[in-house]
């Protein structure tokens, strides 16, 4: 364009001009996103909407929807004799999960943190185990676990130090513990990687003044790295408690609520109520409680969190 062009342009038309180029890169923007609003919509509110609907109504498994009955299925949720035991084991499982995860993560963090001649093999090693699917490592654990075939309890009880089989899955205590450790070996190499990169993005100059004041490890732990490491810690933590609120597929494989439907999780309740009481309602108005737990808890950590940070 000549300068005589650019002259000849009325100032009145620039701002109509621009409007429209922010129009229309708006419009382009909006584009890009309906892949996703599809895939949310379709995947995830049409469910919603749906579990919510059944949530309201007697709905069996073989006869579809009777009409409504709110709020029946609701009242019959604290009525179900496994579901505040289910609560109540959810809790401690998800306790338990979340100190040993965040800790053993932070460790290794740690660890491997240091460029040496063994980190990208210590990396490799302890990332192995996320590369399997819960199920497939479930029943790994479940053959390891076995008083028949599993490495254990055979060696023990033919050098004669043991007189009975171990029962890893035999009390509640045992079972709880058991499938702890499965998960803990399962993920403690994916909240490794997680604090790894928090752990990277905190600048050497910190530690390099704090060292030049005398700053011992513990305290540069306490007051750089920690206080650096909040944002990573809060993404871990909401995971962790999140998919440890969900667990299903790790006690299904293992327990199957047993001893004595003394392992049986809150998603667990849903699964029995839906697919062996054949009642579909009840196991609606169950999700949808878990759900609304579930973002009420989330919601709390982030507020938690960002009050730490803002500390």
């Amino acid at each position: 364009m000549t300068a005589t062009s650019i002259s000849e342009v009325n100032p009145a038309d620039r701002p109509v001009r621009r409007s429209r180029i922010n129009l229309r890169r708006q419009l382009t923007g909006f584009a890009y996103t309906i892949p996703t609003l599809v895939f949310i919509v379709v995947f995830f509110l049409t469910p919603l909407v749906l579990v919510a609907k059944m949530s309201l109504s007697k709905y069996g498994l073989l006869t579809g929807d009777e009409g409504i009955n709110f709020p029946k299925n609701y009242i019959s949720i604290w009525r179900n004799p496994l579901f505040w035991p289910s609560v109540w084991f959810t809790v401690q499982y998800t306790v338990l999960v979340t100190v040993m995860l965040l800790g053993l993560g932070l460790g290794l963090a740690l660890l491997v943190q240091t460029v040496t001649r063994w980190s990208a093999f210590l990396r490799t090693v302890f990332l192995l185990p996320v590369s399997l699917g819960l199920a497939a490592a479930s029943l790994l654990a479940y053959g390891f676990y076995s008083p028949a075939i599993g490495p254990i309890s055979p060696p023990l009880e033919a050098l004669g130090m043991i007189d009975n089989p171990i029962a890893f899955l035999g009390t509640s205590l045992a079972a709880l513990l058991s499938t702890t450790f499965l998960v803990v070996w399962k993920f403690a190499g994916f909240y490794m990687l997680v604090l790894t990169v928090g752990l990277q993005g905190i600048p050497d100059d910190l530690y390099e003044a704090a060292s030049l004041d005398g700053a011992s490890s513990w305290q540069n732990f306490r007051h750089i790295t920690l206080p650096l490491l909040r944002p990573s810690l809060s993404l871990a933590t909401i995971l962790c408690v999140t998919g440890s609120l969900l667990a299903f597929d790790q006690f299904f494989i293992l327990t199957k609520g047993a001893p004595d439907n003394t392992t049986v999780t809150a998603v667990q309740v849903i699964y029995r109520e839906a697919f062996q009481r054949q009642n579909l309602g009840t196991a609606a108005a169950l999700s949808i409680l878990v759900l609304i737990v579930l973002v009420l808890i989330n919601i709390l950590q982030f507020r938690f969190l960002r009050g730490s940070e803002r500390d």
